[in-house]
């Protein structure tokens, strides 16, 4: 299994428009973070997690021409707003099936309706098949077996998904031990950390080094980073031998 990080940063990017963080002028190519999301690739099968507003740029810089399938987390912007660029892909390869909370597809069929069903006043065609995700209930996508994982991000819902002995973690604040212990055993996790000083949604450096603590993964990668977060060097001289920052285009093995 291969892992390739699409983007990394929060839901305003680095740099970010009007912000004067020192991180927002790095030279360093690590500092340059498009909002959060990942391919898996295995077996010859791509599956993104969260598609959001810089998904074109990603699949272009990547040279990924096809997609799989798509798990979403939760509905907001940074995490959804790439849908409509699944179109070219589709026109290629056929349908792409979707998995995500009930709530979220029904969000995403009010924004994107066109993309769901054939519309009256448009001649374009279905490029999506949707397909409810339950809490606690696993289910089967290309030959792996995927477990929800169910959190809250601030007073929402949120997804994360383990697959095999790996598990993507995003936009977490606050989970239950029955959760967690779905985390128990992993080769790698990717998990959000924002910034240093707490925050009312995420959680921060120390709050995410602290669930590495509990569980107990071979190997995290830090995720979903804010500029408040500074300079990717110097963060990373913080961290334990077996957690890392993640970055743009950054591919691991599993």
């Amino acid at each position: 299994m291969k892992i390739i990080f699409l983007g990394t940063g929060t839901s305003t990017g680095i740099p970010s428009i009007g912000l004067n963080y020192p991180v927002c002028s790095s030279k360093d190519f690590r500092d340059k973070r498009l909002r959060s999301s990942i391919l898996i690739n295995h077996n010859k099968k791509n599956i993104v997690i969260d598609c959001g507003p810089d998904f074109r740029q990603q699949l272009l810089t990547n040279n990924i021409t096809k997609v799989d399938s798509i798990l979403f987390t939760h509905e907001h912007a940074d995490h959804t707003a790439g849908l409509d660029d699944v179109r070219p892909i589709s026109f290629k390869n056929g349908k792409i099936p979707i998995y995500a909370h009930d709530r979220v597809l029904k969000n995403l069929k009010h924004r994107f309706l066109y993309l769901f069903e054939k519309q009256n006043d448009y001649a374009g065609d279905i490029h999506l098949i949707p397909n409810t995700v339950y809490e606690n209930e696993a289910f089967n996508l290309h030959d792996f077996t995927v477990k929800p994982i169910s959190y809250s991000h601030h007073k929402l819902q949120v997804f994360g998904y383990r697959i095999n002995d790996f598990a993507y973690i995003t936009d977490l604040k606050k989970i239950d031990k029955s959760e967690k212990n779905k985390l128990l055993n992993l080769d790698c996790l990717v998990l959000n950390a924002l910034r240093h000083h707490t925050h009312y949604s995420h959680i921060n450096l120390e709050e995410a080094l602290q669930i590495i603590h509990e569980i107990k993964p071979k190997k995290t990668y830090l995720t979903h980073i804010a500029p408040q977060m500074g300079f990717h060097s110097d963060t990373e001289k913080l961290l334990p031998k077996s957690v890392f920052l993640a970055y743009d285009g950054l591919e691991i093995k599993i």
